[in-house]
């Protein structure tokens, strides 16, 4: 089954500061932790896909308008508090397996090298509606 594995930011209850106030030494090591996130995810067959995501300042929001003509309304968005920092989608054997991986990527490592601790939502992937519908 694949699940989605969503890393949120959320400078509310936070404990550390936002990553641009990192060291060098402390953003490549959070890099270096997701990378070998990612290379034990592709070396277990779980691995489907993941990326990190630019900040909200970054980020654009988009309707449709008049005759379908995107609407697009740009950051940053000030009133933003937590955001989606980065993504994977993995291929596992079970749902506690999907907790297991979330859990890991939790850990993190931020400032001083503590984990960050931050929260991970775990979505099932569908594959088709539910046979109800």
């Amino acid at each position: 089954m694949k699940y989605m594995l969503l890393m949120q930011f959320s400078a509310a209850g936070t404990d550390f500061p936002s990553i641009d106030t990192w060291t060098q030494d402390e953003v490549r090591a959070h890099i270096a932790f997701m990378g070998e996130v990612n290379a034990k995810l592709t070396a277990n067959g779980e691995w489907v896909a993941g990326q990190g995501l630019g900040g909200p300042q970054q980020a654009r929001i988009v309707r449709a308008g008049e005759g379908g003509a995107p609407v697009v309304t740009e950051g940053p968005f000030a009133e933003t508090k937590e955001f989606l920092a980065g993504f994977w989608i993995v291929d596992c054997e079970s749902p506690q397996r999907a907790v297991e991986l979330a859990a890991h990527i939790s850990t993190a490592p931020g400032p001083g090298g503590r984990p960050l601790n931050m929260p991970v939502e775990v979505h099932p992937v569908m594959s088709a509606p539910p046979q109800e519908l």
